[in-house]
């Protein structure tokens, strides 16, 4: 692990469109929870907050995908999101997206670069 990075979890742990590991991260002084997905092969992170209401997405634990696999859910008022920009593609969200935060998948691990 490098200076500046902590880590999130294995490798293995994200399926491609499967289950997110769940974790925090403190920003401005905040501690507010955060995920990270596989998809198309890559990983990528995002606060756990709605573009529209900020509220977490996820519909159980874990669970940030709609059922074809293609889209993050907003589980309160199904806004869908890109897993791989976090963009908001359909909703209220009003232009705006997930919030993204830097990683790094490095030895068979997901890093966080703080």
């Amino acid at each position: 692990m490098a200076v500046g990075e902590r880590l999130i979890c294995a490798s293995s742990d994200l399926l491609d469109a499967g289950a997110a590991v769940r974790f925090s991260v403190e920003r401005h002084g905040i501690v507010e929870p955060a995920f990270v997905v596989r998809y198309g092969g890559a990983v990528y992170a995002y606060l756990n907050r709605c573009a529209h209401v900020p509220v977490e997405l996820d519909w159980q634990p874990g669970q940030f995908f709609d059922l074809s696999g293609l889209y993050l859910i907003c589980a309160t008022h199904g806004a869908l999101y890109s897993p791989a920009s976090g963009s908001c593609l359909e909703g209220r969200c009003n232009g705006k997206g997930l919030i993204p935060l830097s990683i790094v998948e490095r030895d068979g691990h997901i890093f966080l670069k703080e």
